[in-house]
């Protein structure tokens, strides 16, 4: 029986492809082989503002589909400032670059989750639940994540994370686009002005059981309060 693998590979920035990436792709394509190319387009670099880096987002969605065979584009737009997905612009970003795609095209499309705090925070927790919403209602089929401290810190990653990527997607599904925009605007109000001074959280064999992989009665607790706080939001958990 023939094996299907998934590969990945990524764009460069802004539009680019290098030859070691299409060769690969090339070999994929020969294989019959599942092709997913990611994308993430940087607010405040080349390509400008909120407006722009939006149509450089379906740009990059659609050349991942007619240039390059992929089955599924990984998408995650980049804040140049703060190196997040979770800031109020690339939200925005993210949203309108899907809802364009999602409302003309049956394609397939992710994002990528990296935030600002570390694990066993309300912020990082907030964080995730702001682009889940986001991803929800704009009409992504996948959602990717989390990458805690920007996923460049090691150890910086745990489930809680994914568990409330989880329930906030579920929470959102059938959501009104009005309704949506008032709970993220309460959701990020809350967590943007400390992006300055992001709490750094816990390494996750200080946050969870390492032999039972399950996390701390601290990191229950921190959970628990970031439900809280999301149902005061206006989010029907």
């Amino acid at each position: 029986m023939k094996r299907y693998d998934l590969h990945e590979v990524s764009q460069l920035n802004e539009m680019k492809m290098d030859m070691s990436g299409l060769n690969m792709i090339a070999g994929w394509v020969s294989n019959g082989d599942t092709i997913m190319i990611e994308q993430m387009p940087i607010f405040g670099g080349y390509s400008g503002g909120i407006e722009e880096t939006a149509i450089c987002d379906v740009a990059t969605m659609i050349a991942s589909f007619v240039l390059f065979n992929c089955d599924l584009h990984l998408d995650g737009p980049i804040h140049i400032r703060w190196g997040t997905t979770t800031a109020r612009e690339t939200l925005q970003v993210a949203a309108h670059a899907a809802c364009a795609i999602d409302a003309n095209t049956s394609l397939l499309l992710g994002n990528q989750y990296y935030t600002l705090a570390g694990p066993c925070t309300e912020m990082c927790l907030l964080e995730i639940a702001a682009q889940a919403v986001t991803d929800t209602v704009s009409g992504r089929e996948l959602v990717s994540g989390a990458a805690s401290s920007k996923g460049v810190v090691k150890d910086k990653t745990t489930g809680m994370e994914a568990r409330m990527l989880s329930e906030t997607v579920t929470a959102a599904a059938g959501m009104e686009v009005a309704e949506t925009n008032r709970v993220l605007n309460n959701i990020v109000s809350i967590y943007e002005k400390d992006f300055a001074h992001p709490p750094a959280g816990k390494r996750f064999q200080d946050c969870y059981d390492v032999r039972e992989v399950v996390p701390s009665n601290e990191y229950l607790k921190v959970y628990d309060m970031a439900l809280a706080t999301l149902r005061k939001c206006g989010l029907d958990l």
